[in-house]
């Protein structure tokens, strides 16, 4: 079984060690008791999602070009950002193989929707005795379906909590509400930066109500956001990707 490891650019630049915690996390694993053999394609790039969440979806073409061919021969493609994820999911297409982009897309995870539903994962050896907040990223909870909208009069679940709940010592804390959006929203900070400053110290105040020590999430975007109301206020809480709790010793 091989996972072509893709890493948004954004985590490349700016959080190098939740991309080694992922593959990291990826190579513990097996499925059907055969371990994973992951590849990191050298030649990968941006997915294309701040070009098209701007309304530039037609320069996107050679970046998906690229991404088949990058990651065309591959079982499986695993990334620990739910943005990335979902945009590849419903966007990714070429002019010259669109059959095979179709093929791709179907095989592209979110990195705690493949531990759960390819991997089927029971136990993790992870310690970290914290208390930690959630947050339920806008893309994974309501495009991938990673977790229970709150809205929904439904059976609620949560594949990062299912994960969080593994791990040695760890104490998640309730929040007020739970599902709501930090403000990020790619491009949105910079058109709206007001709004998105506003909604982004409402998601912070709810998690150190509660007395969070660190957020996590399963998309990088929304704590980069979060993590730089937090080091303005001059908090004490961190951020930290769900994959590096995952990985922790």
């Amino acid at each position: 079984m091989t996972v072509g490891l893709f890493i948004p650019c954004y985590v490349d630049q700016f959080y190098p060690k939740v991309a080694i915690a992922t593959l990291e996390l990826l190579e513990k694993q097996r499925i059907n008791g055969e371990p994973i053999k992951v590849v990191f394609p050298k030649g990968q790039t941006c997915c294309g999602q701040p070009m098209a969440n701007s309304g530039f979806e037609h320069l996107t073409s050679t970046l998906n070009e690229r991404f088949v061919e990058q990651f065309g021969e591959v079982d499986y493609i695993v990334c620990p950002s739910g943005s990335c994820t979902l945009h590849l999911k419903e966007h990714l297409h070429t002019k010259t193989n669109d059959s095979e982009a179709v093929a791709v897309r179907k095989r592209i995870y979110e990195l705690t929707e493949f531990l759960t539903d390819v991997v089927n994962i029971s136990s993790i050896t992870a310690r970290f005795p914290h208390k930690v907040g959630l947050h339920q990223s806008c893309h994974g909870q309501r495009g991938l379906h990673l977790s229970q909208m709150s809205e929904l009069v439904a059976k609620p679940y949560s594949k990062p909590v299912r994960l969080l709940n593994m791990v040695n010592g760890l104490s998640l804390v309730d929040l007020d509400r739970p599902d709501e959006c930090c403000g990020f929203g790619g491009t949105f900070c910079v058109m709206e930066e007001a709004v998105s400053s506003k909604m982004g110290k409402d998601r912070v105040a709810d998690h150190l109500r509660h007395g969070a020590e660190y957020i996590t999430a399963a998309d990088m975007s929304c704590l980069m956001h979060l993590e730089g109301i937090l080091r303005r206020q001059k908090s004490q809480t961190k951020v930290i990707h769900i994959a590096e709790i995952l990985n922790s010793h």
